[in-house]
């Protein structure tokens, strides 16, 4: 899904292979790669390229609505893992002007996942463990039932302080950042309510 999906977004937006690599920091190569199929995304290259092309990570990643009852299980989920954080993509709703993706998210202990930002708002609702949370600049430090919210766009960083940190993502766009696939494809379930 994401080779057809990166080429339309990326034509879509008028930008050359070159350009996409200038602007997201990812090789040439690496996004040919991508591109044909081959490649195997990490966390940050899914997120820089949502950060350049200013769409939603499940635009990247699924466009396929689902209907009915959807069950994802976690022995069946892809990961999507990152320096210090693996990605298992639940769900994603639309309802009315809004679209919201849920992760299930684990910050494996005693690292860090950095981000340079990315489209929507970002919550992460921590289920167990201790998470530091970086955003330009100010941290907090989150327990089991702890919440937190702010622009995605903005530089920020995960920490695991004490063993694994379990918590879910909820990544929250307007609908008008969506890359309106017209193509029904399969990948991550999507619900629409409203």
């Amino acid at each position: 899904m994401l080779a057809a999906n990166l080429r339309r977004a990326r034509t879509g937006r008028g930008l050359s292979i070159s350009e996409l690599s200038r602007q997201s920091k990812i090789g040439k190569a690496t996004l040919s790669q991508l591109e044909s199929g081959t490649g195997n995304p990490t966390i940050e290259t899914v997120f820089s390229l949502s950060r350049v092309l200013e769409i939603p990570i499940s635009d990247l990643l699924d466009a396929r609505p689902a209907g009915g009852l959807t069950v994802v299980r976690a022995s069946e989920a892809e990961v999507l893992s990152g320096e210090g954080v693996d990605l298992r993509a639940l769900r994603r709703i639309e309802s009315g002007d809004a679209v919201f993706e849920v992760f299930d998210q684990r910050v494996r202990a005693g690292r860090r996942q950095e981000s340079l930002g990315h489209v929507g708002t970002e919550h992460t609702i921590v289920q167990a463990g201790r998470l530091g949370v970086r955003v330009e600049g100010n941290e907090v430090e989150l327990g089991p039932g702890d919440c937190v919210s702010f622009d995605a766009a903005l530089p920020h960083g995960y920490t695991a302080l004490d063993g694994e940190v379990r918590s879910v993502l909820l990544l929250q766009y307007r609908a008008d950042q969506r890359l309106h696939l017209t193509d029904a494809t399969p990948g991550v379930p999507c619900v629409t309510e409203g």
